[in-house]
């Protein structure tokens, strides 16, 4: 049995695996970086490194050990390490990427986790971006049909429905690529979502469970606003460029660690996106 563990998203956590960007540009397979290339050139890699670099840092002062996923040439969207699986307090899932681009990352989280998964996404697409474990006993998967769809997060939700768990689907628009777009945990009790956005029933399901939500404009969850990683002890990983949002959160009490990923956030992904919880503790 895996000795990785993932209770909430907003336990302290004690191990993550990351990606260095070392072939990573940005590629058209999203709203968000179809709008990057439009108007901007390819990142260099030395400062696609440096603000990678941040992000370890900041993942080490909140008290992290940080593995590393080799890169491989040919897939350049493995720094976004939260996809490819996601970790449960069972062990880890493997996932089942929706993008052709992206399927060949599946190979290189086997070798890392040594085979031992707790299930492996067979049905439909599952997206590690849209797997929400907020708590203990309570999740929620995103399906907009485009990263992960209905009959994978069903798949899912059902194995976390038979250890007693309850599990909300919830259904939205693909535009947004994952639901860690529109919605995060920041800490226990507390998340950020982009309300414009999201079903008003989804954030009642939220409020029904004691969760309050910070409000993230529309315009900022497409620079990836609301795409921030809970560290737990009172802090949270969130980019530089969320002045509002990370104001917002300090005003909460919590410390802010704010690396610069805006070549990042610009392909698509943020700190969420970016990292893989291995082990929390609650």
């Amino acid at each position: 049995m895996s000795s990785w563990a993932v209770h909430s998203e907003t336990g302290a956590l004690t191990d993550v695996l990351v990606c260095p960007p070392d072939h990573y540009r940005w590629i058209p397979t999203n709203s968000i970086v179809r709008r990057t290339l439009a108007g901007a050139q390819q990142p260099s890699a030395m400062a696609l490194a440096a603000q990678h670099g941040e992000l370890v840092a900041a993942l080490k002062q909140g008290g992290a050990r940080v593995h590393v996923l080799p890169p491989e040439p040919h897939l350049p969207y493995m720094a976004y390490t939260r996809d490819s699986a996601v970790v449960t307090p069972w062990g880890p899932v493997l996932t089942q990427l929706e993008r052709p681009q992206r399927r060949g990352e599946y190979a290189a989280v086997i070798d890392f986790h040594g085979g031992d998964f707790w299930r492996k996404s067979s049905a439909g697409t599952l997206e590690g971006g849209d797997i929400h474990i907020i708590r203990p006993g309570l999740a929620c998967v995103g399906a907009s049909g485009g990263r992960t769809d209905l009959a994978g997060a069903e798949q899912f939700a059902t194995w976390l429905r038979g250890e007693g768990w309850e599990v909300r689907v919830e259904v939205f628009d693909e535009h947004f690529l994952h639901l860690d777009v529109l919605f995060c945990m920041a800490a226990p009790g507390l998340a950020v979502a982009c309300l414009d956005v999201l079903d008003p029933d989804f954030v009642a399901w939220l409020a029904g469970h004691g969760i309050r939500c910070i409000d993230v404009a529309y315009r900022d969850a497409m620079q990836l606003g609301c795409n921030i990683l809970a560290l737990g002890r009172d802090q949270v990983v969130s980019a530089r460029g969320s002045a509002a949002l990370n104001a917002a959160l300090r005003a909460e009490g919590l410390t802010v660690l704010d690396p610069d990923l805006s070549l990042f956030t610009a392909g698509g992904g943020g700190p969420h996106c970016l990292t893989c919880p291995l082990g929390r503790v609650e």
